[in-house]
């Protein structure tokens, strides 16, 4: 009877393939039974969803930006342009509903960063970085200011864009989409 060392116990397959034979159970010996047991797991993988064109509904919200801060609002419209509120979410289809966003010359900031935070664009060209604060961009063109928050908050690629094209934004109270019969879209948040 041979004794098993302590390499056969720690790795008995190795110990198996460098000995040309099956592995052995840690405590027998080559004259005693051997009984092997193998494991075999049965691979249960989630097949990624993804909706065809004929799966997804695309619906057309208004939502009014007046008091409310334009970080919120950033994220909630991103949530809708995504689509991440629906059932049928994938990341990489556009399955995002359309919004129109009105009063974005009343949109709140928050703090100091009226005065303080910049809005910067790039031309393209060496030393072509322009910035202009958000008081001056707020009072030019809000719209912007709104496009440029939601833009942030999507992702950076071919969909994103795509997904950015469908957002309407107005500065005053009035749209022209209604025809798509837009519904309102409340956003509940903390007052401030």
């Amino acid at each position: 009877m041979d004794a098993v060392g302590p390499f056969v116990r720690a790795y008995p397959r190795v110990a198996a393939r460098r000995a040309g034979g099956a592995p052995r159970a840690v405590g027998t010996t080559r004259c005693g039974p051997e009984k092997i047991t193998r494991h075999t797991r049965r691979l249960r993988t989630v097949r990624t969803f993804s909706p065809k064109d004929s799966d997804i509904t695309r619906q057309w919200h208004v939502v009014d930006a007046s008091d409310v801060v334009l970080g919120r609002l950033a994220s909630h419209v991103a949530v809708l342009l995504r689509g991440k509120h629906k059932p049928i979410f994938a990341p990489h289809v556009d399955t995002g509903d359309f919004v129109i966003v009105i009063n974005a010359a009343k949109v709140a900031l928050s703090g100091n960063k009226l005065e303080q935070k910049k809005a910067y664009r790039h031309s393209g060209y060496p030393g072509g970085l322009r910035a202009v604060s958000y008081a001056d961009l707020m009072a030019s063109n809000p719209e912007r200011a709104v496009e440029k928050a939601v833009r942030g908050m999507l992702p950076k690629n071919t969909l994103g864009r795509k997904t950015l094209s469908k957002l309407k934004v107005y500065a005053g109270p009035d749209h022209p989409h209604q025809a798509q019969r837009p519904q309102p879209y409340e956003i509940t948040q903390i007052a401030q």
